[in-house]
């Protein structure tokens, strides 16, 4: 799986620059315009009013609502910009950003979907009017500035005001953080959870779990509540705060204007005109708190974000074309562990399977044998050690190529949503005849007749419309399709009654005869009839491996010494891995 041309969000951010310097730009423009109103206040009270000269009037008047109508014009422009550069930055991240889930589960062993909200959050916030607060405030200092000019005292009085608010913010960011952390990791544990709810609904019923779920689901759920209630109110409490110091030092303003407009320091039109002006520069500031929350929501977002794409691109590995393998596979010192946890889920494997044959894995739950299936097909990097498929490691060949030679059941099935067509042709523009043939070596070509739509049958949300058999007979027809050279089937006999139990035999058989290398895991000695070696699995090592028979005789005779009655016996005690074929 190699990323396309990986681009982390700090470097996403710094290509941002020529829509940022236009939201700036407009921002300037709209921000001096929004002077007209003072300004024409201003002009009426000490000039209009005081001549009386209607044409003067009429023309201010014309002259403020075409400034009015330009501010206007700039703000929906400025809105659209923002619009486009939200959408811009989702166009430019969301392939990576999809890379970067499907990356974290390969090498972490698990899926991180908290990523995809991510983008979503970063763009809401980016191309939202949200933002708009924090470009405005920017250009507080010219209205400060304006401040100063109409009179000295003013502009003490508005600096004060701005410093007293800055700090406010300052104590609004912090707070925020303190009230914030950890909510967003535990809305996405929620939704999760919640989400896994739904799909197991049957199981919530059927085994009367329905009080225990929604007993964890609301404890979960008023957890998440009372952490954004405790934000919402200190945000409220200093949001009240900032309105009280902006209309206070308006009022400030206006008093100490009406002494110098007494003392004859000022006129009254200049004193109108700094209180608009107070409040304009001052407004932004005030927004800007409102808006704090989704600004540290969007923070998040791009620091989760940034860090596991660049984290991505530091484990990313070259691939190249190769040609065409015999489909030996070979596994060297094989090592793996799960991110974030010191216990390995396999030590120092060593296995080779020569093309052609037919490999089982056994033992017992939890001995590595999905997380070597997975290692295998290159699902899950390595820790340590390689997979190797005629000699080149699993992860540096072409992944359209590893579509081409390699097809892989997993023990859990999961169809998408689309016709059983799309399914098995793994979604790539695939004629029926190979999607047919996919389907008679599979044994299940009959059973896609039987559906509604045959083959054009859509599979609806996790095929829910399908049975677990023919779930796993369907996800069979895709491992198959297109006549891979290595297939690997992690109980692939789990959902399936005599019928497809049979139907799977007679594929491996027949994969066999094409000289496909196939790699299972049963626990059922009735599959086991194709099978050439047995590797037996043991604590994520391999225990013993060997000719079927000779492994299966050892078996027996290791059961019958502890006085075991397994449909498939396993040793009690190591007795050194070996090779299944040297």
């Amino acid at each position: 799986m190699q990323s396309p041309a990986v681009v982390t969000a700090r470097t996403l951010l710094r290509q941002c620059g020529y829509g940022a310097k236009y939201v700036f730009i407009t921002s300037l423009f709209i921000n001096v315009l929004v002077l007209t109103s003072p300004l024409y206040m201003q002009q009426v009270f000490d000039r209009v009013v005081q001549t009386q000269h209607y044409a003067t009037l009429v023309y201010l008047t014309l002259i403020s609502v075409f400034a009015l109508a330009v501010m206007g014009a700039l703000d929906a422009l400025r809105g659209i910009g923002l619009s486009r550069l939200g959408r811009w930055i989702d166009d430019s991240l969301r392939s990576e950003v999809m890379y970067t889930a499907l990356h974290h589960a390969r090498t972490e062993g698990r899926l991180n979907s908290q990523v995809i909200g991510d983008l979503a959050t970063l763009r809401g916030f980016a191309g939202g009017q949200q933002i708009v607060p924090f470009f405005d405030a920017v250009w507080m200092p010219m209205f400060l500035l304006l401040m100063f000019v109409l009179h000295p005292w003013l502009g003490v009085i508005g600096l004060f005001s701005a410093v007293l608010l800055f700090g406010l913010a300052v104590w609004n960011d912090i707070g925020m953080r303190h009230r914030l952390a950890g909510l967003s990791a535990a809305q996405a544990k929620l939704s999760a959870f919640s989400s896994t709810a739904l799909r197991s609904a049957d199981v919530i019923h059927g085994m009367g779990m329905f009080d225990a779920v929604m007993k964890r689901y609301k404890t979960d759920a008023v957890e998440i509540a009372e952490k954004s209630q405790a934000a919402n109110d200190f945000g409220a409490k200093l949001g009240g705060l900032s309105k009280f110091v902006r209309i206070t030092v308006q009022v400030a303003v206006l008093c100490v204007g009406a002494l110098l407009v007494i003392n004859s320091e000022m006129t009254s039109g200049a004193m109108i005109a700094a209180s608009i002006i107070l409040g304009r520069a001052l407004a932004p500031v005030e927004q800007s708190m409102a808006s704090w929350r989704s600004f540290i929501a969007a923070r998040e977002s791009y620091r989760r974000i940034n860090d596991l794409i660049t984290k991505a691109e530091a484990r990313s590995v070259a691939t190249a074309r190769l040609p065409e393998p015999k489909g030996v596979v070979s596994i060297e010192n094989l090592s793996f562990k799960f991110g974030g946890t010191d216990r390995p889920v396999l030590k120092n494997v060593n296995l080779t399977v020569p093309a052609g044959s037919v490999l089982a894995l056994v033992g017992p739950s939890a001995s590595g044998k999905s997380t070597l299936c997975k290692m295998i097909v290159g699902s899950w990097l390595p820790g340590g050690g390689s997979v190797r498929l005629d000699g080149a490691q699993i992860q540096h060949i072409d992944r359209n190529q590893v579509s081409e030679w390699i097809g892989y059941l997993p023990q859990s099935i999961e169809l998408f949503n689309g016709s059983v067509h799309d399914n098995i042709a793994r979604f790539k523009e695939a004629g029926d005849d190979a999607v047919v043939a996919a389907a008679n070596l599979a044994g299940c070509h009959e059973l896609i007749l039987r559906l509604p739509d045959g083959y054009a049958s859509e599979l609806g949300e996790s095929a829910g419309n399908l049975s677990g058999g023919q779930k796993q007979r369907i996800a069979l027809a895709r491992a198959v399709f297109g006549n891979p050279k290595l297939v690997v089937l992690d109980e692939p006999n789990s959902n399936l009654d005599s019928e497809g139990e049979a139907a799977l035999v007679a594929a491996v058989v027949a994969l066999k005869k094409q000289g496909a290398t196939v790699i299972l895991v049963s626990h059922r000695l009735s599959i086991l009839s194709p099978v050439d070696f047995i590797a037996v699995m043991r604590d994520g090592t391999i225990e013993m491996a060997g000719e079927r028979e000779e492994v299966l005789r050892e078996l027996s005779s290791r059961a019958a010494r502890s006085g075991n009655d397994q449909t498939m016996p396993v040793p009690a005690r190591a007795s050194g891995a070996a090779p299944a074929h040297q």
